[in-house]
């Protein structure tokens, strides 16, 4: 069974993905675009070692910040984690859909182009991208699907909308907005209070092109301050907003492509929400064994 984890940043992926794995005696695929790079750690709220608690982790710390990582490689790398692990438990955990989507679904690359996510953009950035390559191009700025297409020639949409993993699960942890926003808000603070302004400071000395640092929401703020655009004051609230949007992309692409079962997070008492978790798994098993 594939169990993939998804929700919004900030709902508790990554303790659900470890106290899953622990039930299933799965490992964990990292699906977050970010937690592929080495020493993006604040930024990403990447899963620490204490945090793994022993569990196998797959494609998180795999590339270094001036390396580039397609779509269509992380499909590659997936696929074959999955076929190492075929009959067996796997769990994929996080927050960038169209790497989920690529790796279980019938997507489609030609290999001569190059792909981007473009996640990490507004509508309004992608489209000024779009006026940049054609200038009399008449894509609508609120068709955000076209617009990638037009970007990213790599990528086609799936041949069919189908799944090519059966037996898996699409779960996601979501809770209200003002909750959400508040954790956000939480979660951006006690970055900087632990070192993202020195983090990041580091990385962009090693490589101020590095495609990632530039886009990623947490870093390409920090870099305008740095670069004395913008104050520390500034940057801070802007990866809130910037993350808030980021958020209710993530809703959109998760609620459009994948057949999940949602699960209200209750932060009070997690290990409930978790309970509720395995019990809709086990019912899912037992549903799947009758069949």
């Amino acid at each position: 069974m594939i169990v993939v984890i998804v929700g919004p940043t900030g709902v508790g992926k990554t303790k659900m993905s470890i106290e899953l794995a622990k039930y299933l005696d799965a490992p964990v695929i990292n699906a977050d675009a970010v937690q592929i790079y080495k020493g993006l750690d604040i930024g990403s709220a990447k899963v620490t070692e204490d945090e793994k608690e022993g569990i196998k982790h797959y494609l998180i710390d795999i590339k270094n910040i001036d390396e580039e990582y397609s779509v269509c490689e992380y499909q590659k790398d997936v696929r074959e984690i999955l076929e190492e692990y075929k009959n067996k438990n796997v769990i994929i955990c996080g927050g960038t859909g169209l790497y989920v989507s690529a790796a279980l679904m019938d997507y489609r690359f030609y290999e001569d182009e190059n792909s981007e996510t473009y996640e990490e953009y507004s509508n309004e950035e992608l489209y000024e991208m779009v006026l940049k390559k054609n200038k009399n191009s008449k894509i609508d700025k609120n068709n955000r699907v076209r617009m990638v297409r037009f970007l990213n020639k790599k990528i086609t949409d799936t041949v069919e909308p189908k799944l090519l993993y059966p037996n898996t699960l699409f779960i996601g942890l979501t809770t209200s907005r003002d909750k959400l926003y508040a954790r956000i808000n939480e979660r951006v603070d006690k970055m900087f209070n632990d070192g993202l302004v020195l983090e990041v400071k580091n990385l962009y000395n090693k490589d101020k092109t590095s495609k990632i640092l530039n886009r990623a929401i947490g870093y390409k703020e920090v870099i305008s301050y740095l670069n004395g655009e913008i104050n520390e004051e500034e940057a801070k609230e802007l990866i809130k907003k910037n993350s808030r949007h980021y958020a209710k992309r993530q809703y959109t692409w998760f609620n459009n492509k994948m057949d999940i079962t949602w699960f209200n997070v209750d932060f009070a008492n997690f290990n409930k929400t978790i309970n509720e978790v395995k019990k809709y798994i086990e019912a899912c098993n037992n549903k799947q064994n009758m069949v």
